[in-house]
C-alpha cells in the first residue's frame, strides 16, 4: 500500500524543516511525500528542494510544487489532487510526526482492517512541553462533540474521489466539515489507533484568540448545515469542552521530541 503525505506551506523557513525531516524518518512504508508551497516569500522553497537527494536515497518519491493560491483548504485540494497513494495523510508545516513508525503503523491498521480510514491520537506541544493530549477514543456520534483530529487523520484517496475534498465555503473549520461529512453522514468506515501520531504546535489558525475561537464555533454551526443536519441542542459547546480533559491529560504524557527524526 502506498501512502501520500501532503503538507501545504506559505513562509514557513522556521518550522518546513522539523516537518519534513519526521517524515524522512518514516521506516518500512511506500511513501509519496507532496509539498504544495503558496509561493512564499522566503527561503521555504530553498528549503524544501535541499531534501530531493535524501528522500532519493530512501527510495521515498518526493515532490514540491509552489504557486499561488486561494488559502490553505484551497493548497490542500491541489495536494490531493496531485497524489498517486492509495491512502492520503496531511501534515501541516508546523506539525511533526511523533515517531519514525508512525506510517508503518498506519499502512498496518489499513491492511489488517480494510477500512476507509484511520486515525490516531495527537499531542499540541507549547515550548517543548507537552500542552494539550488529544487521545482520539473509539468512534462517537459528532452530536456528542466528538471528533478525531484531522493532523492524525488519513484516508483512503478513492474517499476523495466518490465524496469530494475540502469546501472553501466554511471558513478555518473545513476540516471538521469534511469528517463530518464523511463519517456522520457518509458513514465510512474507520479504525482508532491508540497511539500519538502528530505533534502539533499550540496556537493554530483555528485557535487563535477569541475571534477566531467564535468564527470557528459559527463554522462548526456552518458544516451541519451544508449537510443538511441539525446538530443537538450542546453539540457545538460539547465540542468545546472535550478539550478541557486533554489539557490535564498533557501533564502525564512523556513527551519524546529527540527521537522523533
Amino acid at each position: 500500500m502506498k501512502i501520500s503525505i501532503i503538507t501545504v506551506c506559505y513562509n514557513s523557513c522556521q518550522t518546513i524543516s522539523r516537518t519534513i525531516e519526521s517524515v524522512l524518518a518514516q521506516n518500512n512504508v511506500h511513501l509519496e511525500y507532496i509539498i504544495f508551497d503558496g509561493a512564499s516569500k522566503d527561503n521555504t522553497v530553498q528549503i524544501a528542494e535541499s531534501y530531493r537527494d535524501s528522500f532519493a536515497q530512501k527510495g521515498f518519491e518526493y515532490r514540491i510544487n509552489s504557486e499561488p493560491d486561494n488559502g490553505i483548504y484551497d493548497a490542500m485540494n491541489k495536494g490531493i489532487n496531485a497524489a498517486t497513494g492509495d491512502v492520503i495523510g496531511i501534515l501541516n508545516s508546523d506539525d511533526y510526526y511523533a515517531s519514525s513508525d508512525v506510517l508503518s503503523s498506519i499502512n498496518s491498521c489499513f491492511e489488517q482492517n480494510n477500512t476507509d480510514s484511520v486515525y490516531g491520537d495527537l499531542l499540541y506541544v507549547k515550548n517543548d512541553k507537552s500542552y494539550r493530549y488529544w487521545k482520539s477514543g473509539k468512534q462517537k456520534s459528532f452530536r456528542s462533540g466528538w471528533m478525531p483530529p484531522h493532523p492524525a487523520f488519513f484516508l483512503k484517496r478513492l474517499v476523495y474521489e466518490k465524496y469530494g475534498l475540502f469546501r472553501l465555503d466554511c471558513g478555518i473549520n473545513a476540516d471538521y466539515e469534511l469528517m463530518l461529512r464523511f463519517l456522520e453522514v457518509q458513514k465510512i468506515s474507520t479504525i482508532w489507533l491508540n497511539k500519538v501520531c502528530t505533534y502539533m504546535e499550540a496556537g493554530g489558525t483555528s485557535n487563535n484568540g477569541l475571534k477566531a475561537r467564535i468564527a470557528g464555533m459559527n463554522n462548526d454551526k456552518l458544516a451541519w448545515e451544508k449537510n443538511g443536519l441539525k446538530p443537538c441542542r450542546f453539540t457545538i459547546l460539547l465540542k468545546k469542552l472535550r478539550k478541557l480533559p486533554q489539557f490535564v491529560g498533557a501533564r502525564f504524557y512523556s513527551l519524546k521530541i529527540s527521537s522523533t527524526i
